[in-house]
């Protein structure tokens, strides 16, 4: 059965709401059962709110968008609950107690730094086909969320180059288009430029097998400097090429 049991609230009307369980409740009814164990608890809005993030964010996978809107729906929560008197409930909430920035306790009670819910929080300002594409794992996260300062209409226009040219931003392009967005000078040809970029990473490689030239080098040569004297004796022989042509 239920080991844990769900977490509900009752309502003005004298329905009940669940705030925890959801997944419970859902394998209880895929099982044949028709009812699980549940605590009533006596929740404002922003409690409820709350304790059901905290419930959510335990999951062993999240969601990148996922992730961010329930960091912004605490942090709404605790927001709106800083200064009012804490009910004698025994909801173990704790933040009317607590001095620093809601920011701060938010990231004191969460597996994330305050610096990563901050970037989390921004996923929220990308529209619904890039933030889609974040969680399709298509777009990095770090280049996400400096897309995230761009304005829809900017979005709009990278989301289509994008399918155009079948191609995702680096960080360093999701930083200049930020940048040409902040100076009001991120337009489609821009867009385009930037996206047209070689990134490092599709820059054509050639590699030698090591077995195949550390008989030239004493042992613990760095790669780095095994590829300048090969750069070096390539130069070398196409000069002696030149002058024999002479």
């Amino acid at each position: 059965g239920v080991l844990v049991p769900g977490l509900v609230r009752q309502l003005e009307d004298g329905s009940y709401q669940m705030v925890s369980g959801h997944r419970r409740k859902l394998a209880s009814e895929l099982a044949g059962r028709d009812t699980i164990p549940c605590i009533v608890r006596d929740l404002t809005d922003d409690e409820a709110v709350i304790i059901m993030v905290d419930s959510n964010l335990q999951r062993e996978r999240v969601l990148p968008s996922e992730k961010a809107f329930a960091y912004k729906m605490k942090l709404d929560a605790m927001r709106r609950q800083a200064g009012r008197p804490s009910k004698e409930n025994g909801v173990p909430l704790g933040h009317h107690f607590q001095q620093g920035k809601s920011r701060e306790i938010l990231a004191d009670n969460s597996p994330d730094s305050n610096t990563q819910i901050q970037r989390y929080i921004r996923l929220t300002n990308l529209i619904p086909e890039i933030l889609d594409m974040v969680d399709d794992g298509r777009i990095a996260f770090r280049p996400a969320v400096e897309l995230s300062y761009l304005t829809e209409q900017e979005q709009s226009a990278l989301y289509d180059t994008m399918g155009r040219e079948d191609c995702t931003p680096s960080l360093a392009q999701a930083i200049k288009m930020k940048a040409f967005s902040r100076d009001g000078k991120l337009t489609d040809a821009v867009i385009l430029s930037i996206m047209e970029e070689e990134k490092p990473n599709q820059k054509e490689q050639f590699r030698i097998p090591k077995e195949r030239i550390s008989k030239y080098f004493k042992p613990g040569t760095p790669a780095r400097t095994m590829e300048d004297t090969i750069i070096k004796a390539l130069d070398y022989y196409r000069k002696r090429q030149r002058e024999m042509e002479r």
